[in-house]
Formats: structure tokens, sequence, C-alpha cells
């Protein structure tokens, strides 16, 4: 026999599977959150380069 090729919308839509609730990020968050990352990951690096 097939499978069920059932092709509704899912009601797990705005769900991850095995993230954390407290890790998750809402979409339109998420350009804030990279930004917040690189400006970080700059100013490390900046203070690495000027420890030198």
């Amino acid at each position: 026999m097939g499978r069920d090729n059932k092709q509704g919308q899912s009601s797990n839509k705005g769900s991850l599977p095995q993230t954390p609730k407290n890790q998750k990020i809402a979409p339109n968050k998420a350009k804030e959150e990279f930004s917040k990352e690189f400006s970080d990951l700059i100013n490390s690096v900046a203070e690495k380069k000027s420890k030198k």
C-alpha cells in the first residue's frame, strides 16, 4: 500500500524541532540578532589586534 500523501498545512509551521524555547528567535528579529553577533565579533577581533 502507498503512504498517505497529505498536502495540507502543518500545525508545526512556527516551531523548530529540538530547539529550546529560550533560544528561538522570531523571524522578524533575525536580522537584528545577526547584526548584533557580527558587531560583537568585529569588536573582539579589533580588541585582539590592538593588544598585539
